[in-house]
């Protein structure tokens, strides 16, 4: 029986949170110290690997896509966090969960409300469609940062990482929920 998209989803979000947990066990809060764009430039790097490995479908280092992916959820996470707080000292590891699961529950409410009108499209894409739309939503991400967050008529750099948060959390469905793969 196929599971339904929020479930999924809290799948997901378990996986990356899990990462996040282990990642703040051995490293603290020391990404508190990064100014969003340089968060972008980590997503985009781990966006770019992704592609580089979708074309040349081989890696030299022994880490797949779905690391990858997991990497660029808890990126957009920090990075939400950062333009809500601003740079600054590390913070206590249960605050930051709070905050870190208070951003992934605000991206997967918005992606509810859009899989509602968009029909489950998702499900007809292709993993390397939603790498490319990520690396669409960066570089949209980069032009709004470099005009100091301003824009005419779109939407400003937090949507842009909660799309690429749902995104990437659509490829672990696609990459390890669906498939009972291992992390």
């Amino acid at each position: 029986m196929k599971k339904d998209t929020p479930t999924q989803f809290e799948e997901a979000k378990k996986i990356c949170r899990d990462i996040f947990l282990k990642k703040s066990q051995d490293y603290g809060t020391s990404w508190r110290i990064m100014r969003p764009s340089s968060l972008t430039d980590q997503i985009m790097i781990k966006a770019r690997r992704i592609r580089s490995l979708e074309e040349k479908g081989v890696a030299a280092v022994n880490e797949g896509i779905l690391p990858e992916f997991i990497g660029i959820v808890n990126y957009c996470a920090m990075a939400l966090i950062q333009l809500e707080l601003g740079p600054g000292d590390v913070i206590d590891s249960g605050r930051a969960l709070e905050l870190y699961e208070g951003m992934i529950d605000k991206a997967t409410a918005l992606m509810c409300n859009k899989n509602h009108d968009y029909d489950e499209a998702w499900r007809d894409m292709r993993v390397s469609s939603f790498t490319d739309i990520i690396l669409q939503k960066i570089l949209r991400t980069k032009e709004i940062e470099d005009h100091q967050g301003k824009t005419l008529i779109s939407e400003g750099i937090d949507a842009n990482y909660m799309d690429m948060i749902n995104y990437a959390l659509f490829g672990i469905i696609r990459l390890a929920v669906e498939k009972k793969a291992e992390i």
